[in-house]
């Protein structure tokens, strides 16, 4: 099998999971923000155990469905980080910083979804 390292999709997305984790720390910690960081938390990430299940899928169908799972979770994290922003949680700085990165994981997925049928 390939490195793990190798796969772009594979780190990127874990890494957005450490991003999301570390800011529903802090929401939690300095914001008192319960309730939306906890939907970020789930669905950022999501989109790293939804790859890597993907990656380890039994066939392409498989695969393809775990993408697009990935997918659906990236776009419901766009959702979640507009709305954190939208209503102050989170300053536009850290808001630019996190959202580029989920724009660019869901660039990534929907080109994997759409190369991938």
């Amino acid at each position: 099998m390939r490195n793990p390292e190798d796969n772009v999709i594979l780190v990127k997305s874990k890494k957005f999971a450490i991003r999301s984790v570390n800011l529903y720390k802090y929401l939690i910690d300095k914001k008192q923000e319960f309730v939306i960081s906890k939907q970020l938390l789930r669905s950022g990430t999501s989109i790293g155990a939804n790859v890597k299940e993907a990656i380890r899928g039994q066939s392409k169908p498989d695969f393809l469905a775990k993408m697009n799972i990935a997918l659906k979770e990236a776009s419901e994290t766009e959702y979640w980080l507009e709305l954190l922003h939208e209503t102050d949680y989170i300053t536009k700085s850290d808001f630019n910083n996190i959202y580029a990165d989920c724009q660019e994981l869901l660039k990534i997925l929907m080109s994997i979804t759409k190369h991938s049928k």
